[in-house]
């Protein structure tokens, strides 16, 4: 039962992070004659320079044998002076199980902070969340995977994927959030995509993307050059993928603190797994 807790709980952390962890600044604004394969080029570049950002996702998911999904939640991350993002999930339901008051975690360098109820009352803490030291070989391969989204996925790297398109276009200029935004739709090949990024993010890139084939998706870039808006959706055999993110805040000062020390519990070396 411990592993299956926490393990919806780093999936759905996943699901929301696996697109947004990690990006910069100095940006310029871009040209409004740039063809919009090009736009795609800048925004990928200039993604991966933002230093920290604040992202609002929702993510649905459904497959034919484990059920349908619902991942929402907001993150804010920050890349200096050190890696470290706040994520909260207010929604977590996975293959017909739900995390009743979602879940928070906080990474903080090598740490990780967990907050789930279910996973308190399982442990039988009294503390509400939970330290796993992410350096140590022992611990939960599954929280282990959440470090590795949040430390291997960014922004960057979500528009990098989208520069495979080739029949992206502009379809309008949109209000995002309050700010005018270029609308651009296409469609990109998840293995062409994936080819763009290092030989060792793909792997975690086409399992972030459920391992679809073709991924259509729509993303809104403001006249400094920066995305606000991202949205994708896919499917393959029956199982299907839609994810909306809202990006803010870009290179913000963000305060990203750990839980007061009384309130942290350690994670049993050795706990249930049924």
């Amino acid at each position: 039962m411990l592993k299956r807790t926490i393990s919806m709980t780093a999936a759905g952390a996943a699901l929301v992070v696996a697109a947004v962890a990690g990006c910069g600044s100095n940006v310029q604004p871009i040209q409004v004659k740039l063809a919009a394969a090009e736009v795609l080029t800048q925004a990928a570049r200039k993604t991966a320079q933002v230093t920290s950002y604040t992202v609002d996702a929702v993510v649905n998911v459904k497959h034919p044998q484990q059920g349908g999904g619902k991942m929402q939640g907001r993150m804010v991350y920050q890349s200096q002076p050190q890696l470290a993002a706040d994520l909260t999930l207010d929604t977590v339901d996975m293959a017909g199980r739900s995390l009743p008051g979602g879940a928070r975690a906080v990474l903080q360098g090598d740490t990780l902070y967990v907050k789930v109820s279910a996973l308190q009352d399982l442990l039988g803490s009294s503390k509400p969340w939970i330290k796993v030291p992410l350096t140590e070989q022992g611990g939960s391969t599954e929280v282990r995977q959440l470090l590795d989204q949040i430390q291997r996925f960014d922004l960057g790297n979500m528009t990098q994927l989208v520069t495979a398109s080739q029949d992206v276009k502009a379809v309008g200029t949109e209000s995002v959030n309050g700010e005018d935004a270029t609308h651009y739709s296409g469609t990109f090949p998840v293995d062409v995509a994936v080819q763009q990024l290092p030989a060792d993010r793909q792997e975690q890139a086409r399992k972030g993307l459920a391992e679809m084939e073709d991924v259509a998706f729509d993303i809104w870039v403001a006249a400094d050059g920066l995305p606000r808006k991202l949205a994708m959706n896919g499917s393959k055999q029956g199982a299907t993928l839609d994810a909306t993110l809202l990006f803010k805040d870009f290179n913000k000062a963000v305060s990203i603190e750990a839980p007061p020390a009384d309130q942290v519990g350690e994670l049993p070396q050795s706990a249930p797994t049924n």
